[in-house]
């Protein structure tokens, strides 16, 4: 689908959802020439009642807009309504609901096809989880190849329909307001069925292998759920989806495991069993989450009691020298522990740690900690961590976590969330990041970044940052939305600053300030810098010459309205036989186009010059502000021309010699004096 051929309205009453009914009608009245199919899709989410959308203040009645629908001139119209008792239009003519329609391979239908979220009586919910209404994500994951039963790489309507009903109605079954039922109302003549969706025409697939099996929930790189589904193993099922990184977690039966993997443009990757790891669950908490009943905290100091549901011994305090030596150990016989407080001058070892844990050698927890982990050598926990670790050596937090993490050495968080990583050496977060990452040494995340990297040697985001990244020697993000500050910076789409001495973009919208800037497309970027190189923006070649060089050579490089330009000329001196010098400038400069042909350089270079057999030597520096007009003769040909202000001097306090036979100005020893260049631009 072109973009010309969509309209979009957005929070509209009556009138306006009038006035794009009527701008559609001729748009498909425009697109109809003899042989060709039109088919007309129109969506609708918002509010509704038994008798209409609600539109601000107004209602548009289902009749109407049955009506509006029948009025598009399209062979195939189809509504879709997410929004509550919706299901009154599919009813309006007074039909039931009705089983199954017939289908084949052909394409050869006309008529109209209504698919509403809900039954007249129900409302439509939303969810949460999914941030959005389960109707429209359980058709959205249909459409992207979920429901194609039949496996041949597209997605009918029918199979759409059947897979959004089952979907909502199995995941509002106990919801607080009960089942939702989508309905439909379909009235398709011809010998086939419609085509929604063609697999093979998408910008990359991804192929579930046959014996990849449970409930799956695929995220895109920003954590947003783009498709869910129930896959059976036995059969692969294809998802049609944009370029990018991903992510898949399967539930099957309590287990969950989870795989990443990243699509190319047109590309197809296939996503066996095995490329699934196990993850930790979430953990079930202790019913009431209180202290204990003083029933079991009091007398000998140490209390214990099983956590609900966790298969865990309770244990208030722990104190031991190492695993098999701790109290955790030696009264439980190897049965999982929580603690509240451990203390251990080697390496103390617990389940889960709700308080504090403090040793000379390491902690581990092997499920989860909300607390605080003290060590010396290094602190570990298998699970999540939503507290504090504070190291000598080293913290590890396998899961996600959410508090802070302090070393001299290094800082891993293999499943970061909402973190703050303080570090001498090295900071590291194994998916994406909220909050900040300093170190002395080095900031690398493997997902995306919201929040600050802070670093001496280099700070690293895979993926997209959002915020601020500060180092001295470099900055790396695929993506950039915010401000890059140092020696070199490296973005791939980047929107915001770029400061340093070598600032490198892709894409940039923006600020980059440096001495070199490189991108390769420049949309509404300014670079300021001794050099700016833009793929999309200048580089020109001139030749010409003016009163005090009869032969000049200059490079222009840099974005579409700002240049810098290296200039090495050759002249005669007045009263001088033959070459008497030649001269090296460098200049920064504005490019303003003023029509398809013409153009103004307005720019100011500052040149040196050098003596031939003459007694200076780069000690005569001669400045210049120009203004040159241009004409575009041809693609690649310019004739090019204008006035110059000059001014001369010696830097060591010499007489200087007049450059010009135009004029020679004497302002105490300095010459000014105005002048001409000519010449042409390829």
């Amino acid at each position: 689908m072109q973009p010309k051929d969509k309209l979009l309205l957005m929070e509209g009453d009556r009138a306006a959802l009038e006035a794009a009914l009527v701008r559609f009608k001729a748009m498909l009245a425009a697109a109809t020439t003899p042989g060709t199919r039109i088919e007309a899709l129109v969506y609708y989410s918002g509010h509704s009642d038994e008798q209409g959308l609600l539109l601000q203040k107004d209602r548009f009645g289902y009749r109407e807009l049955r009506k509006a629908l029948e009025s598009l001139p399209a062979d195939v119209r189809i509504a879709i309504l997410d929004s509550c008792a919706s299901g009154t239009l599919a009813r309006q003519k007074g039909g039931v609901r009705r089983p199954a329609f017939m289908v084949d391979a052909s394409s050869a239908v006309r008529g109209h096809a209504i698919l509403t979220s809900s039954s007249e009586d129900e409302v439509s919910q939303e969810s949460d989880r999914i941030g959005g209404s389960f109707f429209t994500h359980n058709l959205v994951s249909g459409l992207r190849g979920a429901a194609d039963v039949s496996g041949d790489g597209r997605v009918t309507l029918h199979e759409a329909y059947q897979f959004a009903f089952h979907e909502t109605l199995a995941r509002t079954e106990e919801t607080r307001a009960g089942a939702q039922h989508p309905a439909y109302d379909i009235e398709l003549a011809g010998t086939g069925d419609l085509v929604m969706t063609d697999l093979r025409s998408t910008a990359a697939v991804l192929v579930l292998g046959d014996l990849v099996d449970g409930r799956l929930y695929v995220r895109d790189s920003q954590g947003r759920l783009v498709v869910e589904l129930k896959k059976y193993a036995g059969r692969t099922t294809e998802l049609g989806l944009q370029k990018g990184r991903y992510s898949v977690m399967r539930k099957v039966l309590d287990q969950t495991s989870q795989a990443e993997f990243e699509l190319g443009e047109g590309g197809r990757t296939v996503l066996a069993a095995s490329a699934f790891r196990a993850v930790q669950g979430e953990l079930t908490a202790m019913r009431g989450g209180g202290p204990l009943p003083a029933s079991l905290s009091s007398g000998a100091g140490v209390a214990e009691v099983a956590a609900a549901g966790s298969g865990h011994r309770s244990r208030f305090f722990n104190v031991g020298l190492f695993p098999g030596l701790q109290t955790n150990d030696l009264m439980n016989a190897g049965e999982p522990v929580d603690n509240h407080l451990s203390v251990s001058m080697g390496v103390s070892r617990m389940a889960r740690l709700d308080g504090v844990a403090m040793a000379l050698g390491a902690n581990v927890a092997t499920d989860k900690v909300d607390g605080l982990q003290l060590a010396l050598g290094a602190n570990v926990v298998r699970g999540d961590m939503s507290g504090t670790q504070l190291a000598v050596g080293g913290n590890w937090a396998h899961g996600k976590a959410e508090g802070i993490q302090a070393a001299i050495g290094l800082n891993v968080a293999r499943s970061s969330g909402s973190l703050g990583q303080l570090a001498v050496g090295a900071n590291v977060s194994g998916t994406s990041l909220v909050g900040a990452q300093l170190a002395v040494g080095g900031n690398w995340t493997a997902g995306n970044v919201d929040g600050v990297q802070g670093a001496v040697a280099f700070n690293h985001a895979r993926d997209r940052m959002t915020g601020l990244q500060v180092a001295v020697g470099l900055n790396w993000a695929a993506e950039a939305r915010g401000a890059q500050l140092s020696l070199v910076n490296v973005g791939g789409d980047v929107k915001g600053a770029q400061v340093g001495i070598v600032n490198v973009a892709g894409r940039m919208s923006g600020l980059q300030l440096g001495l070199v800037n490189v991108s390769r497309e420049l949309e509404s970027g300014v670079p300021v810098g001794l050099v700016s190189i833009a793929r999309n923006g200048q580089f020109h070649v001139e030749a010409f010459g003016n009163d005090f060089n009869y032969a000049n050579t200059a490079i222009k490089v840099g974005s579409r309205y700002l240049y810098t330009t290296l200039v090495l000329g050759m002249g005669t001196m007045e009263g001088a036989r033959g070459p008497s010098h030649w001269s090296l400038g460098l200049g920064l400069g504005a490019h303003i186009p003023i029509s398809e042909r013409f153009f103004l350089d307005v720019d100011a270079v500052t040149n040196t010059l050098y003596g031939w057999n003459l007694s200076f030597e780069g000690d005569r520096h001669l400045h210049q502000l120009r203004l040159v007009a241009g004409f575009q003769v041809a693609r690649n040909l310019a004739i090019i021309g204008g006035p110059t202000l000059n001014v001369l001097h010696d830097s060591n306090g010499e007489p200087v010699s007049n450059l010009s036979r135009l004029s020679n100005l004497d302002a105490g020893g300095v010459l000014l004096w105005p002048g001409v260049q000519v010449g042409l631009r390829i």
